[in-house]
C-alpha cells in the first residue's frame, strides 16, 4: 500500500519512503501550507527516522525554507515550539505502528493541520523542485520549553510523595518523563529501557504486558507506571495496582481538573463523559483532525469558550488558556502526552486518593480494544460496508446472545445492544488493521467482547 494520510499524517512502508517521496511531500506541504518561512524539524527513535528527516531538511533548504532540527523531540514538543516561533513544522514518525514503517506529521503555526489542508498538499504533489538555497538556523532545546510548560502550571510539589514508574521501552519521550515527574516532585523509577524499537499502541496491549505491568508495580511499590507511544502524542498510565487506565478515562478526568466546559471527543470514547456535567460533548470521526475541527468550530462560534478534546487512545488536546494549581497552561491544540499523566496524577494526590480511586468517582462504564494486524483498510471498508445496510448480516456476526438497538456510521460500524453494551468496528486509517473497541458496565465484559469479536473478525478476514 502507497504511503498517504490517515487519521493522522502520512504512513507507509520505509522502503517506500523514498528520499523523492519525501521531498515530493516536502515540497507540496511547503507550497500548500503557510510557515513564515522556517520549519522546526523532529523524528522519533526508530532506526529510519533520521535518514527520513534529512530528506525532509534538503527538500525545505531547497525550497527557501530555513530549518530548525530539533533532533529526537516529542511530537507535541515540537508542536509547542513551532506554535511559539511562529514556524511550520514537520515530525518524522510512525507514532506506534512496527518499525519497518515510518511517516511524517506536518504543522501550520499554528498548530496541526486539517483535512483540508491535507487535500492541499496531495494537490500540491509532483511540484518540480525550486533549487533555493536557505540556511540551517540553531537548534536550541525544545524540551526546556516543553517541561517548563507543567511545572510553572502544576508546581514542583504536584507529584511528591508519589512513586513514578516510566516505562522507557523506545519512546522518544524516556528522558523527558523521567525529567519532568522528578521536576513535579515524584520519586522515579525507569524500567526496561531498549536500543530497539518498540511498537507500543497504547490502545491495543497484550495480556502478557499488562502482567509485566503489574508485576513492576507490585515489586516497586508504584504510585503509578506512566509511558507513551513512540512519539509521545498518545499516553500510557497505569494506576497502583498496574490496571492501564484508559485515555477516554484520563481525558475527562483532566478536562474535569482544568474546567473545561465543552468536550470534543471521538465517538468511540467512553459514553460515560456525557454524564459528567460539561455544558456540551460533540462526538467526531476517529483523529485528532476531526476532533481539532470540532474544537475550532466550537472556538469560532463562541471564542470564550472552555474547550479541549481527547480521543480514546489518550492524546489531549487544551483550546483555552486553563489554571493549574500553580499558573496559568496556555492552550496547545495538538494531541499532548504529558497532560493526562500529570493531571489526574496531580488531582488523585491533592484529593487524597489512589489513581484507581480518582477513576472509581466516575459513572461505571468500562471500555477495551484491540486490533487484528493483516487486514488492509479497504478489505475491512468492505466487510463494514457488507454489515451496515443488513440488520440479518449484523445479527449473524454480533449472535443472537445480544440485541441490537441502534448503529452510528459515524466512523466505521459501532453497534449498541439492549444489554448496554457496544461493539465498534472500524478500520486502521494508516495501517493494515482492523480495529474493535467494546464498552460495557464492567470491565471483564467489555474486554469479553472485544476478545470474542476479534476472534470473529479473524475467521471472517483471515
Amino acid at each position: 500500500m502507497a504511503p498517504k494520510f490517515g487519521t493522522s499524517g502520512l504512513r507507509g512502508l520505509v522502503t517506500e519512503l523514498t528520499p523523492e517521496l519525501v521531498a515530493d511531500y516536502t515540497r507540496a506541504f511547503l507550497a500548500a501550507c503557510p510557515h513564515n518561512g522556517t520549519i522546526c524539524l523532529g523524528w522519533d527513535l526508530r532506526p529510519s527516522s533520521p535518514d527520513i528527516a534529512d530528506a525532509v531538511a534538503d527538500a525545505a533548504l531547497g525550497e527557501g525554507v530555513n530549518v530548525v532540527r530539533l533532533g529526537p523531540v516529542p511530537t507535541p514538543a515540537l508542536a509547542l515550539v513551532s506554535m511559539a516561533g511562529q514556524a511550520g513544522a514537520v515530525m518524522v514518525t510512525g507514532s506506534h505502528i512496527p518499525a519497518d514503517r515510518n511517516g511524517l506529521k506536518f504543522y501550520l503555526p499554528t498548530g496541526e493541520i486539517s483535512k483540508d489542508d491535507e487535500g492541499r498538499i496531495t494537490a500540491a504533489l509532483r511540484r518540480e523542485a525550486r533549487g533555493l538555497t536557505a540556511q540551517e538556523e540553531p537548534r536550541y532545546d525544545a524540551l526546556d520549553l516543553y517541561v517548563a510548560r507543567y511545572v510553572r502550571a502544576f508546581g514542583a510539589d504536584a507529584l511528591s510523595g508519589l512513586r513514578i514508574g516510566v516505562y522507557e521501552h523506545s519512546s522518544v519521550a524516556r528522558d523527558i518523563l523521567i525529567r519532568v515527574m522528578a521536576e513535579l516532585g515524584a520519586e522515579v523509577v525507569p524500567l526496561a529501557r531498549s536500543d530497539t524499537f518498540i511498537p507500543v499502541d497504547t490502545e491495543a496491549v497484550d495480556a502478557e504486558t499488562r502482567e509485566m505491568f503489574a508485576g513492576w508495580c507490585a515489586e516497586h511499590g508504584l504510585s503509578a507506571l506512566v509511558s507513551t507511544d513512540g512519539d509521545a502524542d498518545r499516553p500510557m498510565v497505569t494506576d497502583e495496582t498496574g490496571r492501564i487506565v484508559p485515555g477516554d478515562v484520563l481525558g475527562p478526568l483532566t478536562a474535569q481538573m482544568l474546567g473545561a466546559q465543552v468536550i470534543c471527543t471521538p465517538v468511540s470514547s467512553n459514553t460515560m463523559v456525557s454524564e459528567l456535567g460539561f455544558d456540551r460533548v460533540d462526538l467526531t470521526r476517529i483523529g485528532s483532525p476531526f476532533v481539532i475541527a470540532a474544537m475550532e468550530a466550537a472556538l469560532d462560534a463562541d471564542p470564550t469558550a472552555k474547550v479541549a478534546g481527547y480521543e480514546a487512545n489518550g492524546g489531549f488536546l487544551l483550546g483555552f488558556e486553563a489554571q493549574g494549581p500553580a499558573g496559568r497552561l496556555a492552550p496547545l491544540m495538538t494531541r499532548d502526552s504529558l497532560l493526562p499523566m500529570i493531571a489526574p496524577l496531580a488531582r488523585a494526590k491533592a484529593e487524597g486518593l489512589s489513581l484507581s480511586g480518582l477513576a472509581s468517582t466516575l459513572p461505571p462504564r468500562f471500555t477495551a480494544a484491540d486490533r487484528l494486524q493483516g487486514v488492509e483498510p479497504e478489505v475491512a471498508r468492505a466487510f463494514i460496508a457488507g454489515l451496515e445496510g443488513d440488520r440479518a448480516a449484523r445479527a449473524a456476526f454480533f449472535g443472537e446472545g445480544l440485541t441490537e438497538t441502534a448503529t452510528d456510521t459515524t466512523d466505521g460500524l459501532r453497534v449498541t445492544f439492549a444489554e448496554g453494551a457496544v461493539v465498534h468496528l472500524r478500520p486502521s486509517g494508516n495501517a493494515p488493521e482492523f480495529r474493535c473497541y467494546a464498552e460495557a458496565s464492567d470491565p471483564e465484559t467489555a474486554a469479553t467482547l472485544v476478545t470474542l469479536h476479534i476472534e470473529k473478525l479473524r475467521r471472517a478476514l483471515t
